[in-house]
């Protein structure tokens, strides 16, 4: 009984992804669902990714939180649209939510958005929302055990960020580790290795979007 009840809410879930793939195909919108564990630092690398990007594409953000604001605003200080969804208790953003959001962004005028999904290792990996690519980020504050304990999430990602590397000098963690056990997962992932607060790594990351915005617009 349950593994039917589930099925229905992923068949469900996939008609309207499936439904809000069509609008970002019409308008060739280039979208990137964004996730990672609370922390991991998904708002800072959008705001730095932003800052590099908003001179030649046009980005639009759609924030997912269980309650509150506070990335939205940080979002919004950059003069970027961006729509709040909270989901009062959700682990994750489904199709739906970001169906709704769609209608309140100017969707014919953007080139990139951005999904923030709810900070979960799990739930967001399962749920399609319609989007071009998958990307997560990882700090390096959660250890190296991460990739082994929630494949799911490496093996459905098209990206992985491991952020925080200028702390490297200071915590007991094993990059080496981390990259074999990606790649082992996924051998075709994109990785690079960040510091969102220096800046160390980011252009990597950045060319990738290009890449993919480039793509989309062919």
């Amino acid at each position: 009984m349950k593994l039917k009840v589930v099925t229905k809410i992923l068949d469900a879930n996939e008609k309207i992804a499936q439904e809000n793939r069509d609008v970002f195909d019409k308008h060739r919108v280039f979208v990137i669902n964004l996730m990672s564990s609370p922390g991991a630092g998904k708002t800072t690398l959008l705001e730095q990714t932003i800052k590099a990007l908003s001179p030649e594409l046009k980005i639009a953000v759609i924030e997912g939180d269980i309650t509150g604001t506070d990335d939205a605003v940080r979002i919004d200080a950059l003069g970027i649209p961006v729509v709040q969804i909270n989901t009062g208790g959700g682990c994750h953003l489904d199709a739906s939510m970001v169906q709704e959001a769609i209608s309140d962004l100017p969707i014919k005028e953007i080139d990139l958005l951005f999904v923030e999904n709810v900070g979960n290792l799990v739930c967001p990996a399962e749920f399609y929302l319609g989007e071009d690519v998958k990307a997560m980020v990882l700090s390096i504050t959660e250890g190296h055990d991460k990739p082994l304990k929630y494949p799911m999430m490496f093996q459905h990602s098209k990206a992985v960020v491991v952020n925080k590397i200028d702390l490297l000098g200071y915590l007991d963690v094993d990059v080496q580790k981390i990259r074999k056990d990606i790649y082992s997962l996924n051998p075709s992932i994109a990785l690079f290795e960040v510091s969102c607060k220096t800046g160390q790594g980011i252009d990597g990351w950045i060319d990738w979007i290009k890449t993919g915005c480039l793509c989309r617009r062919q």
